[in-house]
């Protein structure tokens, strides 16, 4: 990821519900433009019935537990917390970093495992980084040696060595849609950062253009990687594409803090990038993201929900613990908070992104497993109120969460409560969107009928003791009398 140190003193909270940082992440209102290609168009609408996705950050920087490869940037110094042990000065830090490749040996991927509890717990779609801003490929690139599958790599002798070509091809088996996450910084490259100069921050450490050149065999080396990932890997549906700094100058946003410290031209020419993602991967879903335009299919706020319902396709990408890469003892959410998450983000029309990091030994922390089993036992249950929804106003009023059918025919109601464990009152009253004329009602999970009334544009409803069951909410599901 991205952020700012302002951004990641906010992650390592608490999930900010802020319509203020989400502005600071991505002025939405500016810049986005919907596709024009029928087959991105409708692949969007596809996606958007998607909802819960997997995101997972893992590399090499797993084995020291720290946040994925920020350590390597000299501005985020205050946050990443290098510790003396991994390096004196930042010369050595870098190094040993680097020499991480030589005992990455994660023996207990088994992707198998991953895709069977992500699947239950209702996840359909997967988005997995291939390459982080350190350069190390996760996939098995002609482009340079700094990759898993390389004989420096001690895992490179297995035969799922090539880590993005096993995931993927396991979750699409599964049914999941295919995301490939990419850097488009690569700070292990001497074309980004060049020897000759000492990095500064995240940007490239040389004008490019003073020296074309060496810029030009970056943006090569960037479009031959691209190119391997979406031609060589099945069928790829999202091009995720991070390292917004990198991006035509004209771009810049003055008003985003990260984006100020971005002072030369870093044009990368997405216009290639996309066309042959395109070509390779007919209707693919391309997010260059933060960098408003045609290669901006949907916005990614991070670590956050928006307040209010958005026009235009989005998703919150938000870690299940603290941290998108592996930490030691990590405080995961819990499955009401995640669950809590969920409904508030596809009440707004967006998708979630849930961000699980595997360890350094290739499997995750056995907690994310208890979660995902409990998600998917309310997913049993709730699926058909969240699946292949749209927001409906009045969205959310109160303790309650709207979404509706596509054919509007369904709406559903979520009731939750943002403070301790969730139990269900024996009476609740809502509202329902205007101009719905409600035929019949039930509460998903309960097999009782559910005694209502209507006035005006309200309804009641009585519980019955069996409400003792539900988890986490309680989903009313109404179906409206058809003209």
């Amino acid at each position: 990821m991205f952020t700012t140190s302002k951004a990641k003193t906010i992650f390592l909270s608490s999930i900010l519900i802020s319509s203020a940082f989400f502005s600071q992440a991505h002025n939405v209102s500016d810049g986005y433009q919907k596709p024009t290609d029928p087959l991105v168009i409708q692949n969007l609408e596809n996606w958007q019935d998607l909802k819960f996705g997997l995101f997972m950050h893992w590399g090499t920087y797993s084995q020291w537990g720290i946040v994925e490869s920020w350590s390597l940037c000299p501005e985020d110094e205050s946050w990443t917390q290098r510790k003396p042990e991994h390096g004196k000065s930042y010369n050595e830090y870098v190094e040993n970093y680097e020499n991480l490749q030589k005992t990455f040996n994660p023996t207990q991927f088994d992707p198998q495992k991953w895709a069977d509890a992500t699947k239950k717990a209702g996840m359909k779609y997967v988005v997995f980084t291939t390459k982080h801003h350190d350069g190390f490929a996760m996939f098995d690139t002609k482009q340079s040696d700094y990759k898993i599958t390389s004989p420096n790599t001690p895992f490179s002798k297995n035969p799922k060595a090539d880590v993005v070509k096993e995931i993927f091809n396991t979750f699409r088996k599964d049914g999941f849609k295919i995301g490939a996450y990419f850097s488009k910084p690569d700070w292990h490259s001497d074309d980004y950062w060049w020897s000759y100069f000492p990095p500064k921050d995240r940007n490239v450490n040389y004008d490019p253009k003073k020296y074309p050149e060496r810029w030009n065999n970056f943006k090569n080396f960037t479009f031959n990687q691209l190119n391997e990932i979406t031609s060589n890997y099945g069928k790829v549906d999202i091009l995720w594409l991070d390292g917004g700094w990198v991006r035509p100058f004209h771009t810049i946003d003055p008003n985003v803090e990260w984006q100020r410290t971005i002072k030369v031209e870093q044009d990368i020419d997405m216009n290639k990038i996309g066309t042959m993602a395109r070509k390779n991967q007919p209707g693919i879903i391309v997010v260059d993201r933060t960098v408003p335009g045609k290669w901006e299919n949907y916005v990614t706020p991070e670590q956050a929900v928006p307040e209010k319902a958005l026009s235009i396709p989005w998703e919150s990408c938000i870690t299940m613990g603290d941290s998108f890469s592996y930490v030691p003892n990590d405080n995961y959410k819990s499955s009401q908070k995640i669950i809590e998450t969920l409904v508030k983000i596809i009440s707004r029309g967006g998708n979630y992104l849930m961000n699980i990091a595997p360890g350094p030994n290739g499997d995750y922390d056995p907690i994310v497993y208890e979660r995902l089993k409990e998600i998917s036992n309310w997913m049993d249950h709730n699926q058909s109120a969240v699946f292949s929804t749209r927001a409906v106003s009045p969205y959310h009023d109160g303790n309650f969460y709207y979404t509706q059918s596509k054919d509007g025919k369904t709406v559903n109601i979520f009731h939750l409560t943002d403070t301790g464990n969730y139990q269900s009152p024996s009476t609740l009253s809502f509202t329902i969107p205007e101009n719905f004329k409600p035929k019949s009602l039930k509460v998903l999970g309960l097999k009782n009928k559910i005694q209502w009334k209507k006035s005006g544009n309200s309804i009641e409803i009585n519980l019955p003791n069996e409400r003792t069951q539900l988890k986490y909410s309680t989903v009313i599901q109404i179906k409206q009398w058809l003209n």
